[in-house]
């Protein structure tokens, strides 16, 4: 019964996060796992998710951490309970929140990981330079799927996208001769990611070559294989026209970072195309808008990031900064 009764609950929440809010399907999901593992930490204590209190919340969190849960992960789950526990309010289910006075774990503030810019150049050429290797081949669809991670990678670092945006962006998303691309985020929305000439020009050879040939696996111009171009809305596309999956972008990024050492994910693209901006004196707000963040605070972690340089900098030009 208990188990019935927070999937019930646990299910309107979801509904409220899908129809009133307008998440993703992905955040939805994530939403629901995160607040199904405390739902089932509550039921070996012969307890519900409308009766939970402070003290479980705070044991649950703890629990994370002694089975090497990193802060992140449980920051994200604290902040979905948070979500979940000001909907029951709301809807005056509950009386009080048991989340009220938990701070976020200080691991959470664990700043993202970016690539340093020589491990970056190493990785956005790495495509190229596997096409004709014994791994990949020299044939034509090899060159086109070399040229295709390529362009993918160039466009990662410009707009700091995330997978989810790369994978649906469309080709008439894609405003090329002014720049731009407009980029679909998180609950819909939509932003301007501006393009550099190193993106702009992947994209011309991507859209010229690579992208007619992956639509058969042949490098042709027939008819046919323009017909089956057009049928396909996606800028970025696997063979025969098909949607590109989340996994085959991931192990894309990972193989091209191999050549910088650095075992890279597709968001450390992101938090790296932010923080390089950042430390080219770049102001928040810009970075703000490219991300897609809807609070300033979120990005001001770059901040931090930049530090680095920052001191380097200053102990370098400063008159006063080493010791006489």
């Amino acid at each position: 019964m208990k188990s019935e009764s927070n999937s019930r609950l646990l299910s309107s929440f979801l509904d409220y996060l899908r129809i009133e809010k307008g998440l993703a399907q992905l955040s939805i999901r994530a939403y629901a796992t995160d607040i199904g593992q405390f739902s089932e930490f509550l039921e070996k204590r012969n307890s519900l998710l409308l009766t939970a209190r402070h003290i479980d919340v705070r044991e649950f969190l703890q629990q994370l951490f002694s089975y090497q849960v990193d802060g992140r992960s449980v920051g994200r789950k604290l902040s979905a309970l948070r979500h979940l526990y000001r909907y029951l309010l709301l809807d005056k289910k509950i009386e009080h929140d048991p989340t009220l006075n938990i701070e976020s774990p200080k691991q959470w503030k664990v700043l993202p990981k970016a690539m340093a810019r020589d491990e970056m150049e190493a990785m956005l050429a790495a495509p190229l330079m596997l096409c004709g290797s014994s791994e990949r081949g020299s044939s034509a669809y090899s060159s086109a799927l070399a040229a295709r991670d390529h362009t993918m990678l160039e466009v990662f670092y410009a707009g700091a996208l995330r997978v989810s945006e790369i994978l649906n962006v469309k080709l008439e998303d894609l405003k090329l001769d002014a720049g731009y691309m407009l980029v679909r985020g998180k609950g819909d929305k939509e932003r301007i990611v501006p393009l550099g000439k190193s993106a702009q020009d992947a994209l011309r050879k991507y859209l010229a070559e690579a992208r007619p040939a992956l639509a058969t696996g042949k490098r042709s111009t027939s008819a046919v294989v323009a017909a089956q171009v057009r049928n396909s809305p996606l800028l970025f596309i696997a063979r025969g026209g098909r949607k590109l999956t989340r996994q085959r972008v991931w192990q894309m990024v990972r193989a091209a970072s191999a050549a910088s050492g650095r075992v890279a994910s597709p968001h450390m693209l992101r938090h790296s195309c932010a923080t390089h901006m950042v430390e080219n004196g770049a102001d928040l707000r810009t970075v703000q808008t490219i991300l897609g963040h809807a609070d300033i605070s979120t990005t001001q972690v770059y901040t931090h990031l930049a530090l680095g340089r920052l001191r380097t900098v200053y102990q370098k030009h400063h008159p006063r900064a080493k010791a006489r």
